[in-house]
C-alpha cells in the first residue's frame, strides 16, 4: 500500500496566497511547503513535524506534511516529494536518518534546484558547516525550530528571504506554542506509536546526551496537556509514548497524569515513560502498583554503575536506590522494565563494565539494552577525547570505536555481544533457556554463548529463528555440556511458545551433528531458469 511505502500523509493545500502592504498573506497565491522526515520504521509517526504544521500559522493552509521511511529509495522519494510541487521543503535530520536524507536532498538539488530546502533537528544544529547535506541546503535552523521555520518561510514568500544560511532558532516559550496532537490523523491512532510531551528539557548533564546543554527541565501547562490527552484518547488514541527525558521529576506531576490514564483504563491502552531510576518515592509507587499487566513501559537509563565514570561524564546517580527501585518495580509492578547500559564511557573498562553488567542482571529487568556510545554533535563528551582517547567512527551512527581502555578488537567482541543479547535475552524467546542457563556471573556466561555464535555463523543479524534455537541447544552442549540435558526441556518450551512450524524433535540439537548441505546447482538456479 502506498501509506505503508511512503508512510503517513497529512495533506492541507492552499491553492492560492499573497501578501499584501502589510505583509499579512491573502488568499492569491501559489507558493507550497512540504515538511517531511525520513522514519525508521512505518510505526513511528513524526512529532517534530507536526510541531512546524500546528505553528504555521496564516501559511497552514499551504502546507503538507509528507513521512517516509529510510527503507526507501532516495529516487522513489524525490519524486513523491515533488508530485506537490513544492516552493519549500522542510526536512528533519536526526542521527538514524542523516545518511539517506543527505542522498536525497542531494537528488532533489540536482532534479530540482529551484526549491529551497531547510534544514532542521538535532543532527544538523551543531557542527553544521562541514556536513555535506547542509552545504546542499539553502537553510538550517538549529535548536527549536517550531516558531523559526514559519517565519523563515514567511519570509521566503514575501520575497525577504535572509542572507544567513545557518540561523539560530530562538528559546521557544511552550505556552506560546500551539499543540500538534490535533494533527496525528485517524490512521495515526489506528496503526502507529503517538510521541507525546508533558515536558522539555532535562535538568541533568550527562554528557553523552544532548540535553545535558538544556538548563532546566520545562513543563507545559498541565491543563492544557491532559485536555489534548483526553481528545486524542476520545478519537481512539491508545497507545502514548511520553519523549519526556525525565518523566518522573516532578511527582505530583507525574501522579495526576498517571492518574488521567488509570481513570480511563482500557484493555488496549500502552504508556511508555522514561524514569530516573533514583527517584520513586512511596505516592507514585502505590500509583505504579494499581496499573494492571501490559499496560506500562519503563526506560529506564542507568548507563553505567561505576561510579568513576559516573563522575566524568557529569552523571549523578545513587546505585543501590536504582538497583532497589528497579527491583521494587519486578516484584510490585506488573510494568515492562527496560534498562538500558553504554558501552564505551569515558574510562570505563571491560571488566567495569562486565560488573555492571552482572549487577543490573540481577535486578531482572525485561529487557537490558545495551547501547554504544555514540558522539551526538554538540554533546559535551567529546571534551574527553584526548584524555582517553576517545575514537569514533566518522560515518554514522558515530559509534565509538575504541577508547585508551577498550581496544578495536573487544570494542567488536562487545558490539556482537550486544547484537545476540538482543536476539535472544531482549526478545523474550528464550527466557526459560536463559534463567536455568546463566549463572551468577551472567557476562561471562553470555560471552561464552557469543564467541560460539560467531565461530559457527560468522553472522550477527539475518539468522533465522528455528536456526537460532538449533544453535542455543548446540551452544549449550558444546560450551556447558553437564547442563545440556537439564536445559533442553527449557529450550524445547520457549520454542513451543514460538509457534514455530515444525516439531521440536525435528530439530539440529546437538553440535557434533551435520548440517545438511546445499545442493551446489542452486547456485545456479537463476542462470538455469533463463535457458529453461
Amino acid at each position: 500500500m502506498a501509506t505503508q511505502q511512503f508512510d503517513n500523509q497529512l495533506t492541507i493545500m492552499r491553492t492560492d496566497v499573497n501578501v499584501d502592504n502589510t505583509g499579512v498573506i491573502n488568499t492569491l497565491h501559489t507558493d507550497k511547503i512540504l515538511l517531511t522526515t525520513l522514519n525508521s520504521k512505518y510505526i513511528h509517526a513524526s512529532l517534530g513535524l507536526r510541531y512546524l504544521y500546528a505553528n504555521l500559522k496564516d501559511l497552514q493552509t499551504c502546507c503538507e506534511i509528507k513521512e517516509f521511511v529510510i527503507q526507501t529509495r532516495p529516487l522513489d522519494i524525490v519524486e513523491q516529494i515533488l508530485a506537490s510541487n513544492p516552493t519549500i521543503v522542510g526536512f528533519g535530520v536526526y542521527i538514524w536518518n542523516i545518511v539517506e536524507t543527505t542522498n536525497v536532498v542531494s537528488l532533489l538539488k540536482v532534479i530540482a534546484p529551484e526549491v529551497i530546502v531547510v534544514l532542521g533537528g538535532p543532527e544538523v544544529s551543531y557542527e553544521s558547516e562541514s556536513q555535506a547535506i547542509v552545504q546542499d541546503s539553502d537553510y538550517v535552523l538549529t535548536g527549536e525550530a517550531d516558531i523559526s521555520f514559519y517565519e523563515l518561510c514567511r519570509d521566503i514568500i514575501n520575497n525577504n528571504a535572509p542572507d544567513t544560511k545557518i540561523m539560530k532558532s530562538k528559546p521557544v516559550d511552550l505556552k506560546d506554542l500551539e499543540m500538534p496532537y490535533q494533527y496525528y490523523s485517524d490512521e495515526d491512532l489506528k496503526n502507529r506509536l503517538l510521541y507525546v510531551e508533558a515536558s522539555r528539557g532535562c535538568p541533568f548533564k550527562c554528557e553523552f546526551c544532548l540535553s545535558s546543554l538544556d538548563t532546566k527541565s520545562n513543563p507545559y501547562e498541565l491543563t492544557v496537556f491532559l485536555q489534548e490527552m483526553e481528545v486524542l484518547y476520545q478519537r481512539g488514541a491508545r497507545n502514548f509514548k511520553f519523549i519526556d527525558r525525565t518523566f518522573n521529576l516532578d511527582i505530583n506531576t507525574s501522579i495526576q497524569i498517571m492518574q488521567f490514564f488509570l481513570d480511563r483504563m482500557t484493555d488496549d491502552l500502552y504508556l511508555h515513560f522514561e524514569v530516573v531510576p533514583d527517584h520513586l518515592p512511596r505516592k507514585l509507587k502505590e500509583m505504579l502498583a494499581q496499573f494492571p499487566a501490559n499496560t506500562l513501559q519503563f526506560e529506564i537509563g542507568i548507563q553505567t554503575f561505576n561510579q568513576e565514570v559516573q563522575t566524568n561524564i557529569s552523571r549523578k546517580q545513587n546505585n543501590p536506590k536504582s538497583k532497589d527501585n528497579l527491583i521494587w518495580l519486578k516484584e510490585n509492578t506488573s510494568a515492562h522494565l527496560h534498562a538500558d547500559l553504554i558501552f564505551g564511557l569515558p574510562g570505563e573498562t571491560f571488566e567495569s563494565f562486565k560488573d555492571s553488567f552482572d549487577q543490573l542482571y540481577a535486578c531482572q529487568p525485561h529487557e537490558i539494552q545495551m547501547g554504544i556510545l555514540k558522539r551526538l554533535k554538540g554533546s559535551p563528551i567529546i571534551r574527553h577525547t584526548e584524555n582517553f582517547d576517545l575514537r569514533f567512527n566518522p560515518l554514522p551512527p558515530f559509534n565509538i570505536l575504541s577508547t585508551d581502555r577498550i581496544d578495536f578488537a573487544t570494542m567488536q567482541l562487545v558490539n556482537r555481544f550486544a547484537r545476540y543479547w538482543d536476539m535472544i535475552g531482549n526478545s523474550g524467546r528464550f527466557k526459560h533457556t536463559l534463567t536455568h542457563l546463566l549463572t551468577d556471573k551472567p557476562f561471562d556466561d553470555f560471552m561464552a554463548i557469543t564467541n560460539w555464535l560467531f565461530n559457527a555463523t560468522g553472522q550477527t543479524h539475518k539468522i533465522n529463528l528455528k536456526r537460532l534455537y538449533e544453535l542455543m541447544s548446540q551452544s549449550v552442549e558444546a560450551l556447558f555440556p553437564e547442563k545440556h540435558q537439564d536445559v533442553l526441556p527449557k529450550i524445547e518450551m520457549d520454542y513451543t511458545a514460538s509457534q514455530l512450524k515444525g516439531a521440536f524433535s525435528t530439530l539440529n540439537l546437538y553440535a557434533h551433528e551435520k548440517k545438511q548441505t546445499t545442493s551446489s546447482g542452486k547456485l545456479l538456479q537463476r542462470q538455469k531458469q533463463h535457458m529453461q
